[in-house]
């Protein structure tokens, strides 16, 4: 009988197909992570050249903080798993995100502004009524839990102010300046004057009012522009105008209401830079949410609502308010008077 011998496979053979097969994986790992960051990628680009002003990119934009916050769980499941932690992915990743968290970052630091004690304070609040929709009766309840000044409401038609009337709201708010024919009406605790709708490039009138308020008059202008969704080319005119007329308001200025707008947008960073701050920015509420509200599957997810103020006033709360009938909240806010040498514009 002759022996024959039979060879032994070497180790690297036995264990090149799970080689091959690891490196599959990891291929196809990075592929994904690639187009998972492809979103974000976009949104940032629009974000930096402010690519949504005027087209259907404004839509998305909304979504600008969420494609940041996934671009860091990118990045974190790169850094987490061994067989992700490829140099120039992780230098990609690293590269994207930096950006997306820089810009954000500064909404969530408060202002260091100091109120002296004592300032006046004017307590503002904004709804849109969606058509009337919202409930009377919660909302007078809201007037009166929260003590407010000013009331500005959009969406609200004739019924509605009807509606309000009866429940009880004029009783809170005597004064007031009703514009149901065109949008938006503002209610005040405060006597009203100089009352009407601006002369502004809007696709309808927005309703504006002065107030006194420890010895100063503020102008009030209660917004709700066009959707981005309907007519991004109108939304963004609104927006326009709007930065028009706060170019020549002064510092004792409010808009509050609906802007339909984040502050991510574009036009939004115009407005803002024409002179106005945003109260949820400057107390470091950078990702408050006031719309869609009463889906019952889908959370508010993005801010649309927003109280603007000159550099006369400083922001001292902010917060939400959830109001049956209406799939907006209502944005609640605490402003203060500041002497001339505590505004914004004059500090050193």
């Amino acid at each position: 009988m002759t022996d024959s011998a039979v060879g032994t496979p070497r180790a690297a053979d036995r264990h090149r197909p799970n080689d091959r097969g690891g490196r599959r994986g990891r291929t196809f790992g990075l592929l994904g992570c690639g187009v998972v960051l492809a979103g974000p990628f976009a949104l940032l680009v629009v974000r930096l050249t402010g690519l949504d002003a005027g087209t259907p990119l404004a839509v998305p934009m909304v979504l600008f903080p969420y494609a940041a916050a996934l671009s860091v769980l990118v990045l974190s499941a790169m850094l987490a798993v061994p067989a992700l932690r490829s140099r120039w992915a992780v230098t990609v990743a690293v590269l994207l995100t930096a950006p997306q968290v820089a810009l954000l970052v500064p909404r969530f630091i408060p202002d260091q502004q100091h109120v002296p004690a004592r300032s006046a304070e004017l307590r503002v609040a904004s709804l849109n009524a969606d058509l009337g929709g919202v409930d009377p009766r919660a909302l007078v309840r809201l007037v009166r839990a929260e003590r407010i000044d000013v009331l500005a409401v959009q969406q609200l038609p004739s019924a509605g102010v009807a509606a309000l009337a009866k429940a009880g709201l004029s009783t809170l708010l005597p004064y007031n300046e009703l514009h149901p024919e065109y949008d938006s009406s503002i209610y005040s605790r405060i006597p009203l004057t100089d009352g009407g709708t601006l002369h502004a490039d809007t696709a309808w009138p927005q309703t504006t009012a002065d107030v006194r308020v420890g010895g100063r008059t503020v102008r009030l202008v209660a917004v709700h522009t066009y959707y981005p969704l309907g007519d991004p080319k109108r939304w963004t005119r609104d927006m326009t105008a709007l930065t028009s007329v706060a170019r020549r308001s002064g510092p004792d200025t409010v808009f509050l209401g609906d802007f339909n707008a984040s502050l991510d947008h574009a036009p939004m960073r115009k407005l803002l830079a024409s002179g106005l701050i945003d109260t949820h920015a400057e107390l470091g509420r950078g990702w408050a949410r006031t719309w869609p509200v009463g889906m019952t599957l889908i959370p508010p997810l993005v801010q649309l609502d927003h109280v603007l103020h000159g550099s006369g006033l400083a922001g001292v709360s902010v917060g939400e308010r959830t109001v049956p009938g209406t799939d907006h909240r209502a944005v609640v806010a605490v402003l203060a008077l500041l002497p001339t040498k505590e505004r914004a514009g004059d500090r050193d």
